[in-house]
């Protein structure tokens, strides 16, 4: 059975403090649909971009971007790639929404399918590899890892994923994500598509386990800012029979953490930015209304005038332009009327 080999070091116990202070603060925050639509189309942009950079798609962010909002008549590779994990981030995105996250074989063969579709022979899409595959150095071209054999695959894929399951409750949520990712890489459970693959499913299983990462956030980029030092982390060299009882995951925990902090401080400072502007930006006395309903349901102006010495036409204008901005709702009428939460 699967057991891999980590240590909470320091530095690794030190970033899961970290996030989850990060997770609390951004969860605390009140921001309009206005600026949170506009940083999920941005961290789509970023994710497609990002995801399909590392695996030496030629297309740049400006192109990316230009496809994602025209869909070209004529679809090359290179664009079809961009289009096809687009899909697959809109369709798992739809099942985080809906609370329909199975996370299984069955959903990883579906994201391989998704973003290869088109590109490779569709007996090979949504299907484990029946075939022995070997990994290159993408610099120098040369065989750096063989994978197991393809009769091992799926029940590897099996026995990965009934340890999330048999530790969901007992290790921290971003340990096992991140041992999921490496022994999946480890894997290698298609002939294409392995690693855009790894981080879709990964995003689906930090979704489930509470941190979904679909809509603000692209934990893709910060591997693309440095693609070399990625693949060192995520993967292993040799044969892997050789080296399966001694690989330790420590090194790459701490990578992928630091990954999630560097992703959660940009979409931080991306949310302070566009929080500044006149039409979007939230004062404290707007802060009070939000803070009020989120304790207590709900909120009248009597009770609003309680909080504050703003005189009544300013406190509906307090009201409208929370309403406007979609964060609360009025219902009722007249005396009986209150305001919560959308």
């Amino acid at each position: 059975m699967f057991n891999p080999k980590y240590t909470i070091s320091h530095r690794l116990l030190g970033n899961i403090k970290r996030i989850a202070g990060l997770v609390s603060d951004l969860n605390h925050r009140s921001f309009s649909n206005i600026i949170l639509t506009e940083l999920e189309i941005r961290a789509r942009e970023i994710s497609v971009f990002s995801s399909t950079s590392i695996e030496g798609n030629p297309l740049p962010l400006t192109e990316v971007k230009r496809i994602l909002k025209n869909k070209p008549d004529n679809i090359r590779d290179s664009e079809k790639e961009v289009l096809n994990y687009n899909q697959a981030l809109t369709e798992l995105n739809f099942l985080i929404k809906k609370n329909r996250i199975n996370f299984d074989a069955k959903l990883i063969l579906k994201i391989q399918k998704l973003i290869t579709e088109g590109l490779i022979e569709k007996h090979r899409c949504g299907q484990t590899r029946q075939e022995p595959v070997f990994v290159n150095n993408p610099k120098t071209r040369q065989v750096v890892y063989l994978p197991p054999d393809q009769k091992e695959v799926l029940p590897l894929l099996n026995e990965l994923i009934h340890y999330l399951n048999e530790n969901k409750n007992k290790v921290d949520s971003l340990i096992l994500a991140g041992i999921f990712h490496k022994q999946f890489v480890i894997i290698h459970p298609f002939v294409d598509g392995n690693g855009r693959t790894a981080r879709l499913a990964t995003k689906m299983l930090l979704a489930q386990m509470g941190l979904n990462t679909f809509n603000l956030f692209s934990f893709e980029n910060y591997y693309n800012q440095n693609i070399s030092k990625y693949f060192q982390e995520v993967g292993v060299f040799g044969n892997y029979y050789d080296i399966k009882d001694e690989i330790n995951f420590t090194s790459w925990l701490e990578y992928f953490s630091d990954g999630i902090i560097d992703e959660l401080l940009r979409v931080g400072k991306e949310l302070d930015r566009q929080a500044i502007s006149p039409k979007t930006e939230l004062k404290e006395h707007h802060q009070q209304i939000i803070n009020y309903i989120k304790k207590r349901g709900y909120i009248t102006d009597r009770q609003y005038s309680q909080l504050t010495t703003r005189a009544k036409p300013t406190r509906n204008l307090d009201f409208r332009k929370l309403i406007d901005l979609k964060i609360i709702e009025k219902l009722g009428q007249g005396k009986a009327t209150y305001y919560k939460l959308r």
